[in-house]
């Protein structure tokens, strides 16, 4: 039986590596394990409902920077390789991953993704959180197959906590005193777990030593906390066209995240009570306003800040690794992470 890698040959892959190491020059890095995913994306998503195969095309067809299923791939080149296991757990990472995206846009009601129009816009709520549940599922079904019960138990574990995250965010929306550590909390449940499983579960599969299993998790868990603060940062400062999502949906949403929060403990009585009015009433018309407070109090600054200390954080659990270019492209990403603008 070929082995899924062999599905993707590498006479396909683009031969102008850039010399130097940009996002592009480390995704040339995993680009065949890449695309061998894809195919098992595909070949997964395979369905005799029509709309399970509509749906789930256009959504993993929808851009993306795949990072979580990347951040696998690395960790794995970096203890040694990449197995089939390692395949089909980063293809487990992208579903659930994508999974809650549909999710978080029922929730939130949004209707642009990625630049794009959501998938619950152009199909509706209800089949949106329905081929959720279905990606959920597949998923699951796909991590059986590695035979480790030490995978299934990280990623019921993960999803479990990605479901609590996205209470705790539903409980905090419209509460303007919501606390810093609260929102680091959601954030870390919701977002960063993810990340972490990931890069764990290239450890897992590698087999190697708990100190090294553990020190690829805390790189993926920061790395993840960056990416959260980052994003949220970006709300309050990069066009709608990096974005890909419109400005102030998380003011609209009534979401208290860390540039606002702060803003708040930092602002003007007048200011502060701006702010908590429009996260009570999650009022997009009050952006502009907010958006002036915001940088004003140095919000941005301060959300960049805590991002990079985060992404220091991460650098320093790959201290478990020996060098090679995998490991580079692993720190390069963390840099990556709190320097983009999309």
């Amino acid at each position: 039986m070929s082995s899924i890698k062999s599905m993707v040959s590498h006479s396909q892959l683009p031969m102008n590596t850039p010399a130097t190491i940009d996002f592009d020059s480390i995704k040339q890095l995993t680009a065949i394990d890449a695309m061998a995913i894809d195919k098992l994306i595909i070949n997964e998503l395979s369905s005799d409902v029509i709309l399970i195969n509509q749906m789930g095309r256009y959504i993993v067809g929808n851009g993306g920077k795949r990072l979580r299923p990347m951040l696998l791939l690395l960790a794995a080149k970096a203890l040694g390789g990449v197995s089939d296991n390692h395949l089909i757990l980063a293809a487990v990472i992208e579903f659930i991953h994508t999974a809650t995206l549909l999710h978080d846009d029922v929730v939130d009601e949004s209707d642009l993704r990625r630049g794009k129009e959501s998938a619950n816009a152009v199909w509706g709520n209800a089949a949106s959180v329905l081929v959720g549940d279905y990606l959920y599922s597949s998923a699951f079904e796909m991590m059986v197959r590695t035979g480790n019960m030490r995978v299934m138990e990280i990623l019921s574990k993960t999803t479990t906590a990605i479901a609590e995250g996205e209470v705790l965010q539903l409980l905090n929306c419209n509460n303007p005193e919501t606390t810093e550590a609260k929102y680091l909390e959601v954030i870390a449940r919701k977002t960063a777990i993810l990340f972490s499983a990931a890069t764990r579960l290239a450890a897992v599969i590698a087999d190697v030593s708990s100190e090294i299993e553990e020190g690829l998790a805390l790189y993926g868990q920061h790395l993840g906390i960056a990416f959260q603060l980052i994003d949220d940062a970006l709300d309050y400062k990069a066009s709608q066209d990096d974005l890909g999502k419109n400005l102030g949906d998380d003011l609209a949403e009534g979401k208290p995240t860390l540039p606002l929060i702060y803003a708040i403990q930092k602002g003007t009585e007048q200011e502060a009570s701006i702010i908590i009015e429009a996260i009570k009433n999650g009022n997009r018309d009050a952006f502009n306003e907010v958006y002036a407070i915001v940088q004003s109090t140095q919000a941005i600054t301060y959300t960049e800040q805590r991002a990079d200390e985060e992404a220091e954080k991460a650098i320093d659990a790959l201290s478990v690794l020996p060098d090679s270019e995998y490991k580079t492209a692993l720190i390069q990403l963390a840099k990556f992470s709190v320097q983009r603008n999309y």
